[in-house]
Protein backbone atom coordinates (compact mmCIF):
# COMPACT_ATOMS: atom_id res chain seq x y z
CA UNK A 1 0.00 0.00 0.00
CA UNK A 2 1.77 3.52 -0.88
CA UNK A 3 1.93 5.79 1.57
CA UNK A 4 -0.77 8.46 0.40
CA UNK A 5 -3.17 5.54 1.06
CA UNK A 6 -2.26 4.76 4.28
CA UNK A 7 -5.55 4.90 6.90
CA UNK A 8 -5.54 8.36 8.34
CA UNK A 9 -2.79 9.35 6.64
CA UNK A 10 -3.15 13.61 5.27
CA UNK A 11 -0.35 15.09 4.01
CA UNK A 12 -1.49 18.42 5.49
CA UNK A 13 -1.93 17.15 8.69
CA UNK A 14 2.03 16.28 8.44
CA UNK A 15 4.54 18.92 10.26
CA UNK A 16 1.87 20.56 12.00
CA UNK A 17 2.66 24.61 11.39
CA UNK A 18 2.71 25.41 15.47
CA UNK A 19 4.65 22.23 16.26
CA UNK A 20 7.46 23.65 13.83
CA UNK A 21 6.87 27.06 15.48
CA UNK A 22 7.13 25.65 19.08
CA UNK A 23 10.23 23.63 17.99
CA UNK A 24 12.06 26.89 16.51
CA UNK A 25 10.82 28.92 19.72
CA UNK A 26 13.06 26.26 21.89
CA UNK A 27 16.11 26.58 20.35
CA UNK A 28 18.70 28.64 21.54
CA UNK A 29 19.62 30.54 18.00
CA UNK A 30 15.90 32.02 18.39
CA UNK A 31 16.31 32.91 21.92
CA UNK A 32 19.47 34.79 21.61
CA UNK A 33 18.77 36.51 18.41
CA UNK A 34 15.06 37.72 19.59
CA UNK A 35 16.64 38.51 23.09
CA UNK A 36 19.66 41.20 21.63
CA UNK A 37 16.60 42.36 19.57
CA UNK A 38 15.62 43.43 22.73
CA UNK A 39 19.30 44.27 24.39
CA UNK A 40 20.52 46.77 21.27
CA UNK A 41 18.35 49.22 21.84
CA UNK A 42 19.24 49.35 25.79
CA UNK A 43 22.88 49.26 24.84
CA UNK A 44 22.22 52.00 22.49
CA UNK A 45 20.70 54.42 25.23
CA UNK A 46 23.74 53.88 27.74
CA UNK A 47 25.79 54.65 24.54
CA UNK A 48 23.89 57.85 24.71
CA UNK A 49 23.56 58.07 28.69
CA UNK A 50 27.52 57.25 29.60
CA UNK A 51 28.99 59.44 26.14
CA UNK A 52 27.65 62.31 27.41
CA UNK A 53 25.17 62.81 24.76
CA UNK A 54 22.88 65.87 24.76
CA UNK A 55 19.91 67.09 22.84
CA UNK A 56 19.86 67.58 19.09
CA UNK A 57 21.20 70.39 17.42
CA UNK A 58 19.20 71.75 13.99
CA UNK A 59 21.04 73.31 11.64
CA UNK A 60 21.81 76.80 11.66
CA UNK A 61 19.31 77.86 9.45
CA UNK A 62 16.78 77.27 11.86
CA UNK A 63 14.51 74.95 9.28
CA UNK A 64 14.20 72.04 11.73
CA UNK A 65 16.43 69.40 9.66
CA UNK A 66 19.26 67.75 11.46
CA UNK A 67 22.87 66.74 10.15
CA UNK A 68 22.87 63.57 10.68
CA UNK A 69 20.02 60.84 12.14
CA UNK A 70 22.72 60.46 15.06
CA UNK A 71 22.23 63.82 15.73
CA UNK A 72 18.21 63.73 16.78
CA UNK A 73 18.36 60.33 18.11
CA UNK A 74 17.85 61.66 21.89
CA UNK A 75 15.03 64.10 20.93
CA UNK A 76 11.95 61.71 21.21
CA UNK A 77 10.75 57.82 21.40
CA UNK A 78 10.06 58.27 17.58
CA UNK A 79 13.51 59.40 17.19
CA UNK A 80 15.13 57.15 18.87
CA UNK A 81 13.65 54.09 17.13
CA UNK A 82 14.45 55.38 13.78
CA UNK A 83 18.31 55.38 15.03
CA UNK A 84 18.01 51.76 16.03
CA UNK A 85 16.81 51.09 12.41
CA UNK A 86 19.14 53.29 10.88
CA UNK A 87 22.06 51.09 12.61
CA UNK A 88 20.77 48.06 12.56
CA UNK A 89 19.56 47.60 8.95
CA UNK A 90 22.87 47.47 7.35
CA UNK A 91 24.36 44.10 8.84
CA UNK A 92 22.74 43.39 12.20
CA UNK A 93 19.31 42.55 10.62
CA UNK A 94 20.92 40.98 7.31
CA UNK A 95 22.32 38.11 9.42
CA UNK A 96 19.07 37.58 12.26
CA UNK A 97 17.12 37.17 8.93
CA UNK A 98 20.27 34.95 7.24
CA UNK A 99 20.14 32.71 10.18
CA UNK A 100 16.36 32.21 10.60
CA UNK A 101 16.35 31.40 6.95
CA UNK A 102 19.30 29.73 6.53
CA UNK A 103 19.04 27.32 9.63
CA UNK A 104 15.99 25.82 7.94
CA UNK A 105 16.60 22.78 6.09
CA UNK A 106 20.47 22.99 6.28
CA UNK A 107 20.49 22.44 9.70
CA UNK A 108 17.76 19.07 9.69
CA UNK A 109 20.03 17.74 6.56
CA UNK A 110 23.32 18.11 9.21
CA UNK A 111 21.29 16.57 12.14
CA UNK A 112 20.71 13.42 10.19
CA UNK A 113 16.43 13.91 10.67
CA UNK A 114 15.93 15.44 7.14
CA UNK A 115 15.10 12.08 5.89
CA UNK A 116 13.55 10.66 8.54
CA UNK A 117 10.63 13.73 8.02
CA UNK A 118 10.56 13.07 4.43
CA UNK A 119 10.18 9.08 5.45
CA UNK A 120 6.51 9.73 7.90
CA UNK A 121 6.09 10.96 4.83
CA UNK A 122 6.42 15.07 4.84
CA UNK A 123 5.59 16.27 1.02
CA UNK A 124 8.82 18.15 0.53
CA UNK A 125 6.70 21.64 -0.70
CA UNK A 126 4.69 21.24 2.33
CA UNK A 127 8.00 20.98 4.78
CA UNK A 128 10.23 24.04 2.68
CA UNK A 129 6.48 26.25 2.83
CA UNK A 130 5.94 25.16 6.82
CA UNK A 131 9.95 26.20 7.73
CA UNK A 132 9.60 29.03 4.93
CA UNK A 133 6.63 30.73 7.10
CA UNK A 134 7.81 30.00 10.48
CA UNK A 135 10.97 31.63 10.04
CA UNK A 136 9.33 34.63 8.04
CA UNK A 137 7.67 34.87 11.22
CA UNK A 138 10.16 35.05 13.71
CA UNK A 139 12.20 37.57 11.23
CA UNK A 140 9.21 39.92 11.23
CA UNK A 141 8.83 39.11 15.02
CA UNK A 142 12.72 40.42 15.52
CA UNK A 143 11.76 43.52 13.59
CA UNK A 144 9.01 44.32 15.60
CA UNK A 145 10.73 43.87 18.71
CA UNK A 146 13.93 45.72 17.93
CA UNK A 147 11.59 48.79 17.06
CA UNK A 148 8.78 48.42 19.72
CA UNK A 149 11.84 48.02 22.75
CA UNK A 150 13.10 51.01 20.57
CA UNK A 151 10.26 53.09 20.83
CA UNK A 152 9.11 51.85 24.64
CA UNK A 153 12.43 53.12 26.13
CA UNK A 154 12.97 56.15 23.83
CA UNK A 155 9.64 57.54 24.78
CA UNK A 156 9.98 56.74 28.72
CA UNK A 157 13.29 58.50 28.11
CA UNK A 158 13.18 61.31 25.68
CA UNK A 159 9.12 61.58 25.49
CA UNK A 160 6.52 61.37 22.60
CA UNK A 161 7.69 64.35 20.15
CA UNK A 162 8.11 64.88 16.83
CA UNK A 163 9.99 62.86 14.32
CA UNK A 164 12.71 64.33 13.31
CA UNK A 165 14.57 64.60 9.76
CA UNK A 166 17.72 64.97 8.20
CA UNK A 167 16.25 65.83 4.91
CA UNK A 168 12.86 68.18 5.93
CA UNK A 169 11.24 70.09 8.67
CA UNK A 170 9.89 67.73 11.50
CA UNK A 171 7.07 65.72 11.20
CA UNK A 172 4.21 65.73 13.74
CA UNK A 173 4.20 62.76 16.35
CA UNK A 174 0.95 60.57 14.84
CA UNK A 175 1.98 60.90 11.26
CA UNK A 176 5.87 60.57 12.27
CA UNK A 177 4.32 57.24 14.03
CA UNK A 178 2.87 56.27 10.83
CA UNK A 179 6.65 57.59 8.42
CA UNK A 180 7.78 55.14 11.17
CA UNK A 181 5.58 51.62 10.65
CA UNK A 182 6.43 52.64 6.76
CA UNK A 183 10.22 51.97 7.13
CA UNK A 184 9.32 49.20 9.19
CA UNK A 185 7.64 47.84 6.49
CA UNK A 186 10.20 48.76 3.78
CA UNK A 187 12.83 47.37 5.51
CA UNK A 188 10.86 43.85 5.88
CA UNK A 189 10.83 43.75 2.32
CA UNK A 190 13.78 44.55 1.32
CA UNK A 191 15.25 42.04 3.41
CA UNK A 192 13.04 39.08 1.43
CA UNK A 193 16.28 39.22 -0.43
CA UNK A 194 18.80 38.12 2.08
CA UNK A 195 15.30 35.64 3.20
CA UNK A 196 15.54 34.36 -0.47
CA UNK A 197 19.54 34.13 -0.85
CA UNK A 198 19.93 32.26 2.49
CA UNK A 199 16.42 30.02 2.06
CA UNK A 200 18.19 28.62 -1.60
CA UNK A 201 21.94 28.19 0.17
CA UNK A 202 20.06 25.96 2.84
CA UNK A 203 18.24 23.46 0.35
CA UNK A 204 21.78 23.47 -1.44
CA UNK A 205 24.27 22.84 1.26
CA UNK A 206 24.02 20.71 4.52
CA UNK A 207 26.00 22.89 6.47
CA UNK A 208 23.66 26.03 8.19
CA UNK A 209 26.85 27.92 9.10
CA UNK A 210 27.62 27.80 5.08
CA UNK A 211 24.18 29.35 4.22
CA UNK A 212 24.18 31.85 7.24
CA UNK A 213 27.71 33.12 6.02
CA UNK A 214 26.97 32.38 2.10
CA UNK A 215 24.23 34.87 2.43
CA UNK A 216 25.93 37.55 4.31
CA UNK A 217 28.51 37.60 2.34
CA UNK A 218 26.89 37.69 -1.11
CA UNK A 219 24.88 40.57 0.46
CA UNK A 220 28.07 42.14 1.87
CA UNK A 221 29.20 41.35 -1.92
CA UNK A 222 26.41 43.44 -3.30
CA UNK A 223 27.18 46.34 -1.20
CA UNK A 224 30.56 46.71 -2.17
CA UNK A 225 29.71 47.12 -5.72
CA UNK A 226 27.18 49.43 -5.09
CA UNK A 227 29.85 51.57 -3.92
CA UNK A 228 31.66 51.31 -7.55
CA UNK A 229 29.89 54.30 -9.49
CA UNK A 230 32.07 53.69 -12.53
CA UNK A 231 29.17 50.40 -12.66
CA UNK A 232 26.74 53.07 -13.41
CA UNK A 233 23.39 52.31 -14.40
CA UNK A 234 24.34 48.28 -13.82
CA UNK A 235 24.39 48.94 -9.79
CA UNK A 236 20.43 49.05 -10.33
CA UNK A 237 19.98 45.58 -10.52
CA UNK A 238 21.56 45.32 -7.43
CA UNK A 239 19.87 43.77 -4.89
CA UNK A 240 21.54 46.35 -2.25
CA UNK A 241 20.91 49.45 -4.60
CA UNK A 242 17.47 51.08 -2.97
CA UNK A 243 18.27 49.60 0.93
CA UNK A 244 18.45 53.10 2.00
CA UNK A 245 15.42 54.22 -0.46
CA UNK A 246 13.64 54.44 2.97
CA UNK A 247 14.94 57.83 3.85
CA UNK A 248 12.34 59.52 1.32
CA UNK A 249 9.55 58.39 3.95
CA UNK A 250 11.46 61.34 5.80
CA UNK A 251 11.18 63.80 3.25
CA UNK A 252 7.62 66.39 3.06
CA UNK A 253 6.04 65.09 0.46
CA UNK A 254 7.59 61.19 0.61
CA UNK A 255 9.24 60.63 -2.21
CA UNK A 256 7.59 57.05 -3.08
CA UNK A 257 9.32 56.64 -6.89
CA UNK A 258 12.34 54.76 -5.20
CA UNK A 259 10.34 53.21 -2.44
CA UNK A 260 8.36 51.31 -5.57
CA UNK A 261 11.22 50.73 -7.16
CA UNK A 262 13.27 48.74 -4.46
CA UNK A 263 9.96 46.72 -3.14
CA UNK A 264 9.31 45.40 -6.54
CA UNK A 265 13.11 44.75 -7.14
CA UNK A 266 13.04 42.82 -3.79
CA UNK A 267 9.70 41.25 -4.69
CA UNK A 268 11.27 39.77 -7.65
CA UNK A 269 14.45 38.72 -6.55
CA UNK A 270 12.56 36.84 -3.41
CA UNK A 271 10.03 34.91 -6.09
CA UNK A 272 13.03 33.87 -8.03
CA UNK A 273 15.32 32.37 -5.51
CA UNK A 274 12.60 30.90 -3.43
CA UNK A 275 11.20 29.46 -6.69
CA UNK A 276 14.44 27.93 -7.20
CA UNK A 277 14.76 26.80 -4.08
CA UNK A 278 11.47 24.59 -4.02
CA UNK A 279 12.72 23.77 -7.50
CA UNK A 280 15.79 22.12 -6.42
CA UNK A 281 14.52 20.51 -3.38
CA UNK A 282 11.84 18.79 -4.78
CA UNK A 283 14.01 17.18 -7.14
CA UNK A 284 17.06 16.27 -5.55
CA UNK A 285 18.17 13.10 -3.73
CA UNK A 286 17.93 13.22 0.29
CA UNK A 287 20.53 11.11 1.75
CA UNK A 288 21.10 13.09 5.26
Amino acid sequence: MSASAATGYRATHTLPFWAEVRRQASRRRTQLALGFMVVLPLIILAAFEFGGGGEAEEDSDGGGAFSSIADLATSSGLNFTLFCLAVSAGFLLVVVVALFFGDTVASEASWGSLRYLLAIPVPRARLLGVKLIVAAGYSLLALLTLAGTGLLIGTLRYGWGPLGSTIAAEIPPAEGLLRLLGILAYLAVTLLVVAGLAFLLSVLTDAALGAVGGAVMLWILSNILNQIEALGDLRTVLPTYYTEAWRGLLSTPVQADELAKGAISAVVYATILWSFAFYRFTRKDITS
